[in-house]
């Protein structure tokens, strides 16, 4: 940037100050410079963002994203290291500030059947996202299994891990039925593959007895070999963690029979700047 351009005083300025749901902890220096007022400025996309999140390639390989928040929160100076639970929420403000403060939504009525957009306020979706508390380490028997939020970097790969699996199932119609069958299987057991890596990530540590184990290849290994009971355990406590992060369901009045239903809202980042 030319530090004497006369037309400087016309560039983008911050349209939104953004405090973290995880508040900017346990971010180090070189990924996060917090405010003294935790709170991140927000800056509307330039016409290169634009086209930016509309490359396919790029979305897919999670860049897209990456060079998005790079050029509108330039305060986040390592994108691929920032936490699950706070991509959501800088998303919404980024799409606030550069796109309108409504955000189109297609919702079917459960009552009369009939499908229709509506549009959800972001500010208003932002200021109900939680903070998420992980804290508290889950205690099986002499066993401490303390989670982590993954960070921007692991979503990216197992995105690309569920996109490959989608075309995995896809690709199944066109096969005869035993030749279903054996691909249904090899299917299902790369998603259970799958699965376990990524709940390998999740969690930081686990302590058995005195002795702490944070080697991921270790804790992936015990994983694969544990008691199913211990992993459905360890599982599904990762998975009401995880819950706590979703954005609140949306309260939605359909147009056409009038009946008032809840809307989830999941951000599928492939769309959601178009």
């Amino acid at each position: 940037m030319l530090s004497n351009n006369p037309l400087k005083q016309y560039f983008r300025r911050p349209s939104i100050y953004l405090k973290l749901p995880s508040g900017g902890e346990g971010y180090e220096p070189e990924v996060l410079t917090m405010s003294e007022t935790g709170e991140l400025p927000i800056y509307p996309m330039t016409a290169i963002d634009e086209i930016t999140v509309r490359t396919p390639d790029a979305l897919y390989n999670g860049l897209a994203i990456v060079e998005l928040i790079k050029s509108c929160v330039p305060a986040i100076k390592d994108p691929w290291q920032i936490k699950s639970i706070d991509v959501d929420a800088i998303l919404l403000a980024i799409k606030s500030c550069s796109q309108g403060n409504d955000l189109e939504v297609e919702s079917i009525c459960p009552a009369c059947g009939e499908s229709a957009t509506y549009g959800v306020n972001l500010i208003g979706m932002l200021q109900n996202i939680k903070k998420v508390d992980y804290s508290t380490p889950l205690k099986l028997g002499e066993l401490e299994i303390k989670f982590r939020p993954l960070i921007y970097k692991e979503m990216s790969d197992a995105g690309k891990h569920q996109f490959e699996i989608q075309k995995m199932f896809a690709g199944l119609q066109e096969l005869s039925d035993e030749e279903k069958t054996k691909k249904s299987h090899e299917a299902i057991v790369t998603i259970t593959t799958i699965t376990m890596d990524l709940l390998s990530h999740t969690i930081e540590y686990i302590k058995a007895n005195d002795e702490l184990v944070k080697q991921t290849d270790f804790i992936l290994e015990f994983l694969q070999n544990c008691d199913k009971n211990i992993y459905i355990d360890i599982r599904d406590y990762h998975g009401k963690l995880k819950d706590q992060s979703k954005l609140e369901p949306q309260k939605i009045k359909c147009i056409h029979c009038q009946h008032e239903y809840s809307q989830d809202i999941v951000i599928n980042q492939t769309d959601f700047f178009g």
